[in-house]
């Protein structure tokens, strides 16, 4: 079985790593160092990490300072708090003036797990979404995560990242390619599309297997990063497979689901189904059990997927 890392894991030491050779950016965090792992920067290059406290908002405005003064700024919390109570912040003074800050928010989704709705954000993505300029990527393991840091060192302006605190398995290897606004192809097949992000993918895979079985042969995407979507990969699978599935630990409304129907309706039309949290909060649980009882196992995504195959 393929070792299993969290996301947040590979951030962390992803972090450390270019912080070797990249002496220009720095980090920020509202006193969760030791789960958003921003710790082993804090560690390794202590003169560059800035620990701003629960204020979240404050950590924006100070990151949003440091960048307008040429600094690359990385700054972490819990997307609850990073995304939801800072959003004014992150608007006004980070995404209007187009400022090279990296928010890197890590414990969104049902898998938070035990700590309940309060802290399983489900509308970050859809948040940051409408943003203007804001990029918007989401890992599916802790290597993709490494190479989303690296991407985000060298590209100039706002980024949002939504790291997961859930240990997952490794799917990828360091010599896979990698490309912001470009998805990846895990699976061919030619009579439906699973698009998924994040801990989904590997359901996604699943759900193709499962699906292989009834003779039913599934394309599988990684879509990591949801804005800009890779809007030429969308109609490519439109076009040859006909019918769309998404997959996400997010609510339906906002995210990628809502991303790549937006493409299907402005130039393609097939049937697409989203599968996400239905408008619901989340609740407290082991985040195994909480995938099934929301409709994220690999079960239901092959009965979406049938379902898609007969609208066509």
């Amino acid at each position: 079985m393929a070792d299993k890392i969290a996301t947040r894991e590979g951030f962390g030491k992803a972090l450390v790593e270019f912080g070797e050779t990249n002496k220009d950016f720095v980090v920020l965090d509202a006193d969760l160092a030791d789960a958003t792992k921003t710790v082993y920067f804090k560690k390794a290059f202590t003169e560059r990490f800035f620990d701003t406290g629960i204020a979240e908002g404050n950590m924006m405005s100070v990151a949003a300072g440091l960048a307008a003064c040429g600094k690359t700024v990385f700054a972490s919390s819990f997307a609850m708090f990073a995304a939801g109570r800072a959003f004014e912040q992150i608007r006004n003074s980070i995404a209007y003036p187009k400022l090279n800050v990296k928010i890197a928010a890590t414990h969104a989704g049902l898998s938070v797990g035990e700590d309940g709705a309060t802290h399983q954000c489900l509308e970050d993505v859809g948040l940051m979404r409408t943003l203007p300029g804001m990029v918007v990527m989401t890992p599916s393991d802790a290597v993709q995560a490494r190479w989303m840091i690296k991407a985000a060192l060298e590209y100039q302006g706002p980024m949002y990242f939504r790291f997961a605190r859930l240990a997952t398995p490794v799917m990828y290897d360091d010599n896979t390619s990698f490309e912001i606004g470009k998805g990846v192809v895990l699976k061919e097949g030619t009579d439906v599309s699973i698009i998924a992000c994040g801990l989904m993918v590997e359901k996604a895979l699943e759900a193709a297997e499962i699906l292989n079985q009834k003779g039913i042969y599934a394309r599988v995407i990684d879509m990591h990063t949801i804005k800009p979507i890779d809007r030429e990969l969308v109609l490519k699978c439109a076009k040859e497979t006909g019918a769309i599935v998404t997959v996400e630990e997010h609510n339906i409304y906002g995210g990628l689901g809502s991303a790549v129907s937006e493409v299907v309706c402005d130039e393609y039309p097939v049937p697409v189904k989203i599968i996400g949290t239905e408008d619901k909060f989340g609740t407290s649980g082991k985040p195994a059990e909480l995938f099934e009882l929301y409709g994220l196992s690999a079960e239901n995504i092959a009965t979406k997927a049938l379902d898609a195959i007969k609208l066509k």
